[in-house]
């Protein structure tokens, strides 16, 4: 055990030495040179110029003359995350539109599995009203929202087949022919109005945002209390969202020539 918690304090320290050169690495100051590392870092000359060159070899860092900068194998791994702040970045000024325009709370969801989340949100200043945060998580079979992701993400709909479907209230599809219907209907008129379905007296109206290959990237709905936006009244608001939606997928460079064929 000794021996076991000694290797994880050696395997700690060797990672906040690599951190500690990693963080030299400014907007300001992007390309140190070796000796600008060591001081900047305060780690002792042959212990950094080893770690520094560990990193070169494995893609962290690349060496230009006596400078380095971050390597491929960082930016790599850092796009990911990179796309989804930037996808964020991009929608959230949208998001505050939408709201504004239509009076409720608007949401950015992404699709992890048979789950949706939320990535973004415009509340609205309505007193009464069903609160969404970041970070929320909901069920795809469920709601507006993840009828979209079933309807334009092929992944969506595989993951979801051979699930449970729980039931949140009589209007929760549990089958997945209910839901293939739902997902048709998606597909025709090019959003989704839902009401009752995870809570019963919530309703909401989302459309698909695609990216640059014409994929689907995210969804933007609405999420408002029946109470004021009950059904038959989806097609006041529909519009809006949709609108939302195709501005969304324009800002991540969507070319509607650029969408898959089914």
């Amino acid at each position: 055990m000794a021996a076991t918690d000694g290797a994880r304090k050696g395997s700690t320290l060797v990672l906040r030495k690599v951190t500690t050169i990693l963080n030299c690495f400014t907007v300001e100051s992007p390309e140190p040179t070796l000796q600008e590392l060591i001081r900047r870092t305060g780690l002792p000359a042959s212990t950094c110029q080893r770690l520094v060159t560990d990193l070169t070899l494995e893609g962290f860092l690349d060496r230009d003359g006596d400078r380095y900068r971050i390597g491929v194998a960082l930016v790599r791994w850092a796009t990911p995350g990179t796309l989804g702040m930037d996808v964020v970045r991009l929608v959230r000024p949208i998001l505050d539109d939408l709201r504004d325009q239509t009076g409720e709370s608007a949401c950015l969801y992404a699709r992890d599995g048979v789950f949706r989340t939320v990535i973004a949100v415009a509340p609205t200043r309505h007193v009464v009203m069903r609160p969404f945060m970041v970070g929320q998580v909901m069920p795809i079979h469920a709601g507006a929202p993840g009828k979209v992701f079933l309807a334009f993400d092929p992944d969506a709909w595989a993951d979801l087949a051979g699930s449970s479907l729980a039931r949140f209230t009589d209007a929760t599809p549990t089958s997945m022919a209910s839901l293939d219907r739902q997902r048709r209907v998606t597909r025709e008129q090019g959003y989704f109005a839902a009401f009752g379905e995870r809570h019963e007296d919530v309703g909401s109206i989302a459309a698909p945002v695609f990216d640059h290959q014409g994929e689907l990237e995210a969804v933007i709905g609405l999420g408002f209390p029946l109470q004021r936006v009950g059904p038959g009244r989806e097609h006041e608001l529909a519009p809006a969202v949709v609108a939302a939606a195709l501005r969304a997928s324009a800002a991540l460079g969507f070319r509607p020539e650029a969408q898959r064929p089914e």
